[in-house]
């Protein structure tokens, strides 16, 4: 819970939009590997792309386009990537309100973990 708390705050900052609703993750594709597979660099730069990038930025360089809102290769400075899978995967709510809340499926946190890894700053 603590960890849920904390990274909401540090790791997920206030994103702009006016009006926020919850993210409907059972309209994300879920064509992630079967259980026991490894996530896909690929598929996790998609969701990075397509759920985050409007307040941080999901590559390996550049600002986010929302200044309170840490890139996403940064991470690792506050959290061990890998510990982020179980806030993934049971939600997390954060302290703005225009952050919208969504839990991920376990190919879309394996697909996220991994790209998060593979772009994180030494």
């Amino acid at each position: 819970m603590i960890i849920r708390s904390v990274l909401a705050v540090l790791l997920l900052a206030a994103c702009t939009s006016a009006d926020p609703a919850p993210l409907q993750t059972s309209a994300l594709p879920t064509d992630g590997p079967p259980p026991g597979e490894l996530g896909s660099v690929e598929r996790g730069a998609v969701f990075a792309r397509e759920q985050c990038s409007s307040c941080h930025t999901v590559g390996a360089d550049g600002a986010s386009p929302l200044a309170a809102a840490p890139p996403l290769r940064e991470i690792s400075r506050r959290y061990p990537v890998e510990q982020l899978e179980e806030a993934f995967a049971e939600g997390f709510v954060t302290a703005h309100s225009t952050m919208p809340e969504f839990v991920l499926d376990a190919g879309q946190n394996r697909d996220l973990i991994v790209y998060l890894a593979s772009i994180q700053e030494e």
